[in-house]
């Protein structure tokens, strides 16, 4: 299944469509390390993260795992461990994943810059819950989170999100 996200903030799939907020830098096929777009593509998805102490696992056909507090995201282009998972406390730039405001609760982990990993090409970019505004974010997808469970609902290992600019 390919689920549609584009440039006016819908993503859709045969389940149905949501709003959906995108990276303040707006939507490049150039995406860079810190330039806030989220990028042009199709990007398997890979997994599923969560917060086991704020909900139960979300029903999904896609592998699933608990975020730990001390779970991070190295974004530091020169660092080898550029765009991918790290422990906690780490000495280069990183996201932290267990955040306080809720943001992070559902992290679906996507393929984007990770087969292979070219430094400074963008970290970090996942689909995850949305601000109630929808404030644009850093550069991943953001969606309500009732409308992101409803979607990993009908995931599977295969399906990829498409970004079309």
């Amino acid at each position: 299944m390919d689920i549609q996200v584009s440039r006016d903030g819908t993503l859709s799939w045969p389940g149905g469509a949501f709003r959906c907020a995108l990276g303040r830098g707006g939507i490049r096929a150039d995406k860079r390390e810190g330039d806030g777009a989220s990028p042009v593509g199709r990007f398997p998805l890979r997994r599923v993260l969560y917060r086991a102490d704020r909900m139960a696992a979300p029903v999904t056909r896609l592998p699933v795992a608990p975020i730990a507090a001390d779970d991070g995201w190295c974004d530091a282009p020169a660092d080898p461990a550029y765009n991918q998972p790290v422990k906690l406390p780490f000495a280069a730039s990183h996201e932290e994943m267990w955040r306080g405001d809720g943001l992070y609760d559902v992290v679906v982990v996507i393929g984007h810059n990770d087969d292979p990993i070219v430094p400074g090409e963008g970290s970090a970019v996942f689909m995850h819950v949305a601000k109630p505004d929808y404030e644009p974010t850093a550069g991943c997808v953001a969606l309500a989170l009732s409308d992101l469970l409803t979607l990993l609902r009908d995931c599977r290992p295969g399906d990829a999100l498409s970004i079309s600019g």
